[in-house]
């Protein structure tokens, strides 16, 4: 006779089977993640080039991007399952509520992945192809299985992988890597601690409970808070080199400038004078900042005003 753990899990697989819903797998891909990580790619592109992107590399390009990128969310998704059952913002996730198997999830993945790849190798280019495969194997590989259980710089260190889209739609392009479309990967590698570590403080007791050594949990709130603040600044200055290096004009300057005036005001306020809700309007403005921040690269590509 089946033992009573066989028995549950068995329950566990018709569950899924019988709740998951097209909307379960759209979830596990990230929607909102992904299109912003689209939206970089897509500057990317444009940036690679003076005229109009050929359909082909546009279409075929961002749904390879797109499809690897989701690959590594739903592998997200499984490896993480039982430290979102623990936590506010993600216990309701399929796999962690098991209205998605992790078998069912991988198979998934694993389809998303192949698709992806085969696109962008055959209609792409190989370059472009080997380094989103690398991307997917950084953040669900590296970062997932690994950095983000190990140090409390797991963010900083895999933040790399998030970072890259905008060489992927360069690459997708022009076949090759160029230093303009590098300084892009390094905006938003640095965004990315303190766009991340604002979230990490308002979920703070949330991490310390799933036992994640997100850098709150580690080193204090208040510590974070001060990181925050110097990542911001940073950043500031990094957003200068485009428009240093030649790569950028004046609309982009002014309007970087702006943006990271916001952001700075958002991280001095969190470790000066917050409140309640300090922490997550620092988080959501941080989106706003670099997906604004890449509308303002593309406009200023398209419409160039020098001095």
């Amino acid at each position: 006779m089946p033992n009573s753990a066989s028995l549950g899990k068995l329950a566990n697989k018709r569950t899924a089977k019988h709740r998951a819903s097209w909307r379960d797998y759209y979830e596990m891909t990230k929607p909102n993640v992904v299109l912003l990580l689209l939206l970089t790619a897509l500057v990317g592109m444009c940036l690679a080039s003076e005229t109009w992107i050929p359909a082909q590399t546009l279409i075929v390009g961002l749904f390879g991007i797109g499809a690897l990128s989701s690959a590594a969310a739903v592998v997200n998704h499984v490896v993480d399952h039982e430290i979102d059952s623990k936590m506010a913002r993600t216990f309701n996730r399929p796999v962690a509520k098991g209205r998605v198997s992790s078998k069912q999830a991988l198979t998934f993945a694993f389809i998303l992945g192949v698709l992806g790849f085969v696109a962008l190798d055959l209609w792409i280019n190989q370059l472009t192809a080997i380094l989103t495969l690398a991307g997917l194997v950084g953040y669900a590989g590296i970062y997932t299985l690994f950095l983000k259980r190990a140090t409390p710089q797991n963010i900083v260190i895999g933040g790399l992988a998030g970072a890259i889209p905008p060489l992927l739609g360069w690459t997708a392009v022009t076949g090759e890597i160029h230093a303009y479309p590098l300084l892009l990967v390094l905006i938003i590698f640095t965004w990315t601690p303190p766009h991340f570590w604002a979230l990490a403080i308002h979920r703070e007791k949330d991490y310390a409970k799933a036992k994640i050594p997100m850098l709150p949990v580690t080193h204090g709130v208040e510590y974070t808070k001060t990181f925050v603040l110097l990542y911001t600044v940073l950043l500031f200055i990094v957003c200068l080199l485009p428009y240093l290096a030649g790569m950028a004009d004046l609309i982009y300057l002014a309007g970087s400038s702006v943006l990271n005036a916001g952001f700075l005001y958002y991280a001095y306020k969190l470790k000066y004078s917050p409140d309640e809700n300090t922490a997550m309007q620092t988080f959501r403005f941080s989106i706003i900042h670099l997906m604004v921040l890449f509308v303002v690269l593309l406009l200023d590509h398209y419409i160039p005003i020098t001095l």
